[in-house]
Formats: structure tokens, C-alpha cells, sequence
């Protein structure tokens, strides 16, 4: 089974990852979570990076708020797509901080990133991923995508 790991800078970033895990966990996707501190555990932060994909997880979703440097750091250092969700944390200015962070890579350093607090649109995105190789998971998005057309459909009818 694929495995996606979601990683965040600190527990504090937990309530705005959590949408991340609840939609790949919809997915039947293995989830591996855990705090990498770009700041406060670099050594960490290299070991997971040069080693995640030895232990078949796919693709990481890096959620960090701030100064936001834990996705770019991980993207450096691994050979997996990363997937950068900006979380509005209390020491960001207005979360711009942290989206600039993350988009601002240079040329090499690929990180996909997601709006401001987006960590269900990293989940999906993921499960994205996994589903080019893995049926199973591309055919749960597919279904996912259909309700998404009928709960709008649904509304508009509401609305006559």
C-alpha cells in the first residue's frame, strides 16, 4: 500500500493538517504523521527527508507556518513530491509569510503548494499522486469528484 506522510513544524499546525489526513484516511491511504521542525530539529528533518521514501511513502504534505521553511527544506533534500500547505499561525503576517515561503523555490526545488490553510486540496492532491499508479485510489477520486458535481447540482436545484 502507498503511504503519504504528513508533516507539520508544530503541533499548533495539527488543526489545519488534520483536513489533510481525514481525506486521504477517506481514501483508504496509509497516512504516516509527525512534527519535523525545520528550526528546532534539522537533524530530524534531514533523516526523514533522505529516507522517506525508503519506507514506500509517496509523496509529503509539509504544512509550516511562519516563516515556513519546513517544505522547501524537505524538497531539498528528498526525492519525493512535496506537497507545501501555508498555515496562518500566530507569528505569520496575515499567512503571506508563509504562502510566499513556500511558493518562492528556486528553479529545481519543485514544491506544489495549496491556498492559505488548504491542507484538504494537499490531501486531495496526494491522493492525486498515488492515483496514476493505484486504480484503487483513482477510481475513489473519481467518485469523490462525482459528488462533488452532484452536491452542486443538488444546491442549484434547491435554489428554483
Amino acid at each position: 500500500m502507498s503511504k503519504v506522510a504528513v508533516i507539520m513544524g508544530s503541533i499548533s499546525d495539527m488543526p489545519v493538517m488534520q483536513d489533510a489526513i481525514d481525506i486521504l484516511k477517506g481514501f483508504d491511504i496509509e497516512v504516516e504523521v509527525d512534527i519535523v521542525s525545520a528550526h528546532r530539529t534539522p537533524e530530524k528533518l534531514f533523516d526523514f527527508s533522505k529516507n522517506a521514501h525508503k519506507r514506500d511513502i509517496k509523496v509529503i504534505v509539509a504544512g509550516a507556518g511562519g516563516a515556513a521553511h519546513l517544505p522547501g527544506m524537505v524538497a531539498s533534500l528528498s526525492p519525493l513530491p512535496v506537497i507545501g500547505v501555508p498555515v496562518k499561525s500566530s507569528n505569520s503576517i496575515d499567512g503571506w509569510d508563509s504562502v510566499l515561503s513556500i511558493l518562492q523555490m528556486p528553479g529545481g526545488v519543485p514544491v506544489a503548494t495549496v491556498a492559505l490553510n488548504g491542507a484538504k486540496n494537499a490531501g486531495i492532491l496526494a491522493a492525486q499522486i498515488i492515483g496514476v499508479s493505484d486504480q484503487c485510489v483513482l477510481d475513489k477520486i473519481v467518485t469523490y469528484k462525482e459528488g462533488l458535481k452532484l452536491k452542486v447540482e443538488n444546491a442549484a436545484k434547491d435554489l428554483k
